[in-house]
Order: structure tokens, then sequence, then C-alpha cells
């Protein structure tokens, strides 16, 4: 094997590099390779793992500025995400609370460890006032985000995901750094295949970012983007 392409949360880049400390490895998802010992920094790896990296951390204080302009009465907000026990998890939840004390938000964690949670945890965020949601970028959501949608939709909640299959699967709206398994391929194989080393291939992060709007479900939830808001979209479904 040439080279192997990891894609997605933190363990699918570790798990590639316990099985290996020889074979290239390229990655894309959220983990801080950095962070978790995968590389020895940015612009200099230095191991056999590089790739780009999108932080959702980073944008958790961005997707929850969107949602206090789109419903500023909603003072709490549920944050929907994977299990707690997960220390990447623990981490992004964590930035998601800093997040919300700079916006003035109250913040109410919703884990989902399997796919009977997603129906309790909805009813505990109506119960407990939430006014919106964010749903963070875990597996789990994703593999089911057909239910995810349906609940958010019948208990009317307004909602920010940050995956744009989402958007287009009728979610309310969307924040995602764009990165695809193209770039993947087209920077990074080629050269690892014609003799680069991972160690000296810096690992690059996003520098583009899609917002997108579903004026449909806005409509639905009694919901309308301000004009400064739709000045911002990069896609607007209607």
């Amino acid at each position: 094997m040439a080279v192997i392409v990891a894609i997605g949360p933190a363990y699918s880049a570790g798990a590639a590099k316990a099985a290996t400390s020889t074979i290239p490895i390229v990655y894309a998802g959220g983990a801080d390779l950095v962070k978790y010992g995968l590389a020895a920094s940015l612009n200099w790896p230095g191991g056999n793992v590089t790739g780009i990296i999108t932080l959702h951390n980073e944008l958790a204080g961005k997707r929850l500025d969107l949602l206090r302009e789109l419903v500023p009465q909603a003072t709490t907000i549920g944050y929907l995400a994977g299990d707690q026990q997960n220390e990447a998890t623990q981490e992004l939840t964590s930035d998601m609370l800093a997040a919300a004390r700079a916006l003035g938000r109250q913040v109410i964690v919703l884990e989902c460890r399997n796919v009977e949670d997603f129906e309790p945890t909805f009813a505990t965020l109506v119960e407990r006032g939430g006014g919106a949601l964010l749903v963070s970028a875990f597996p789990l959501a994703f593999g089911n985000r057909g239910r995810v949608l349906a609940l958010a939709a019948r208990y009317k909640i307004p909602a920010i995901y940050s995956q744009s299959a989402f958007a287009y699967g009728g979610g309310l709206m969307s924040y995602s750094a764009v990165v695809t398994t193209r770039e993947l391929g087209s920077y990074y194989v080629p050269r690892i295949l014609k003799g680069a080393k991972p160690a000296e291939l810096p690992i690059q992060r996003p520098t583009k970012f899609r917002l997108i709007f579903n004026l449909k479900t806005a409509k639905a939830l009694g919901l309308e983007f301000p004009p400064t808001l739709l000045a911002l979209a990069d896609e607007v479904i209607e």
C-alpha cells in the first residue's frame, strides 16, 4: 500500500497511525493532529501523517453568532454532541461553552451515544426552554441526519449544522469549512507517490467556508433571514 487516506474524527487518524509508522497517511477531518501527538507541528509534521485539518472548535463561535442574529431571543441554546467520555468531544464541548459565555448565551449539552438518544434530547431541550440548537459534526448525527432533521422540524427548533448535507436535506442553515477528498488527491497523494515525505508536507487548514440558508425551512419555522445575513450566504436554498 502506497498511501492511506483517513477521513473523519481523531480516531480514524489515530487508528491508521497505530497500524503503521512507515506508510504515509493523508488525513482530512476535525482533529488537531499536533495536539493528539500525530504530528510534531503544522509546518513540519515530522512523521508519516499529514493532511488538512478543520478545527471545528474554532467555528463554534461563528455558528453561535449566526444563531444569535437569526433568533436573538434564544438565550438558551442546545448543543447536540457525541459521547462526552471521548476526549476530542469533551474539548469541542468546552470550546462551545466558552464561546457561548462570550456571547451571553447559556448552552444545554445534549449528549447522544446511540440512536435512541435523539428523541429524548430534543424533548429535554424543549422542556428546559431552549430556543435554538447547534448540531456538532459527529458521526452518529451525520449517519442519522434524516432523523435529526425530522426532530428539529417536529419540535420547531431553529438549528444550525456543522455540515452542509444537513442544509441540503432540509436543515435551516449550515456553516462549514470547505474540505474535499479531491483536495487530498490533487495535492498530497501525487506528491507522496512521487517521493515526497509526509514529514515535510505542511498540514493545511481550510481557507474557504460555506454558509447555506434554507428559505423553505425558515418559512416553516416562521422565521425570516435578515438582509444582513442573506448578504453573507454562499448559497440560498429556496
